[in-house]
């Protein structure tokens, strides 16, 4: 039984530790290019804080054989479990649909909102909530301040850029709209008459316009979104099948503390009648 209580108490002390990466995941999650838009980082951030607190109270019953401890640790890993695998099979599926679009001789994509759709496309892209992420990547993280230079690359250098989703679709008109470029954040059309796409007449040179109202912009933000939310997913179903691992293991052993703890009583019983009077 001893033995079955150490284990028991290594087992907790390493979904402890695995609760460590989800924790971490979702802190990067709202300090990462997606701090704009803090909508799946929180609920990742309680279920890892729940995964610590089960777990020391595991622990407490593994070194205190609290039979009652252990059975309050089986019930809510177990639904730990169940809902970070149904967190993680949510994250996959609102961000299924969409990606950049190829340009011919440019190494950085062009993205457009026609390719999202979903609750993630339709909770981004509302206005309650878009006012406040244009304004945060604008002046917080100021995301097309930064891909200025003092020096301005030559258009044939930016063209080989490799940009994130936020500064192709946020700092730039789509490469279809036929801008001619100055700077990074400069383009002029030269009086020519621009593409028919929508975001071609919404592209301004104002630094603090752009292309921030375009759709290109909010699909750029949903390609980032997408991006770290995979990141995270691959880390969290790594955590998720070493939990399991670790469950079926604990709960072994709770089994074998139980069947010890009722084998005991007999015993001594058994003892005391063989015992001379």
């Amino acid at each position: 039984m001893g033995c079955s209580n150490h284990l028991v108490g290594l087992i907790n002390f390493l979904s402890f530790l695995l609760s460590v990466p989800i924790l971490v995941g979702g802190i990067w999650l709202s300090t990462n290019n997606t701090e704009c838009v803090k909508l799946l980082q929180w609920p990742l951030i309680v279920i890892a804080l729940c995964t610590m607190l089960t777990s020391l109270a595991g622990l407490a019953g593994a070194c205190y054989r609290n039979t009652y401890l252990m059975k309050i640790y089986l019930v809510l890993m177990f639904l730990i479990i169940v809902v970070l695998i149904g967190f993680i099979a949510f994250g996959y599926a609102v961000t299924d649909m969409g990606s950049g679009r190829e340009v011919q001789n440019r190494v950085y994509l062009d993205y457009y909102l026609q390719d999202y759709h979903g609750w993630l496309e339709k909770r981004v892209t509302s206005d309650r909530f878009w006012t406040k992420i244009m304004s945060c990547v604008r002046d917080h993280s100021r995301v097309c301040a930064k891909l200025r230079r003092k020096v301005p690359q030559t258009a044939d250098m930016f063209y080989h850029t490799n940009l994130s989703p936020i500064q192709s679709g946020c700092c730039k008109p789509l490469t279809e709209c036929g801008y001619k470029y100055e700077n990074e954040t400069v383009w002029s059309d030269d009086g020519e008459e621009v593409g028919s796409n929508p975001d071609c007449s919404r592209w301004s040179n104002d630094q603090n316009l752009l292309c921030y109202e375009c759709d290109s912009c909010k699909a750029g933000v949903l390609a980032c979104l997408k991006k770290s939310w995979r990141k995270v997913s691959v880390i969290n179903i790594v955590v998720v099948i070493s939990l399991v691992i670790l469950y079926f293991f604990a709960y072994k052993a709770y089994k074998n503390n139980r069947k010890i703890h009722n084998c005991e009583p007999r015993g001594e019983t058994r003892m005391t009648k063989l015992q001379p009077n």
